[in-house]
């Protein structure tokens, strides 16, 4: 009778190891496969971190402070949904903006009026640093682009 014990015990044992075997390859090929956003034609461009002249926090040296979204393809591309951040503690969503191709729209810091070419992001304080990272969301949060300037991280 105790003769069996080490039998039974190899063969659960024996069969644990093929069913990882069996399953280890099937969940790394299911994580490698994994679909990858498409690259984007929407990129980040020019950047005025920096405000010109003195910053007295008017809505005019605010509006001097602007990132610039660039589609560098031929189609249009709709912004719906897209997000610019720093840090995620400021945020602007793109609401209704269709980039056509070859077009860059700024996103200025202050306040003004939409239009096709600047949008606003209503702040009242600065919000892009000497030393700053600017990240772009596609309308499923995935990262299209950042873009570092100054030094450190």
């Amino acid at each position: 009778m105790f003769s069996s014990v080490p039998r039974i015990t190899a063969a659960v044992f024996g069969s644990a190891a093929l069913v990882a075997t069996a399953v280890l390859p099937a969940t790394a090929a299911g994580h490698e496969s994994a679909p990858r956003p498409p690259r984007s034609a929407v990129v980040l461009g020019a950047v005025q971190y920096d405000s010109p002249g003195r910053d007295d926090r008017s809505n005019r040296s605010l509006n001097a402070e602007w990132v610039t979204v660039k589609n560098t393809g031929k189609r249009a591309v709709e912004l719906k949904g897209w997000t610019l951040a720093k840090d995620g503690r400021h945020t602007y969503h793109f609401k209704n903006l269709r980039l056509a191709g070859n077009q860059s729209v700024r996103v200025h810091t202050g306040t003004g009026r939409n239009t096709a070419r600047d949008v606003y992001q209503g702040s009242r304080l600065y919000i892009w640093d000497n030393t700053d990272t600017a990240t772009l969301r596609d309308a499923h949060k995935h990262v299209v682009d950042s873009k570092h300037w100054g030094r450190g991280r």
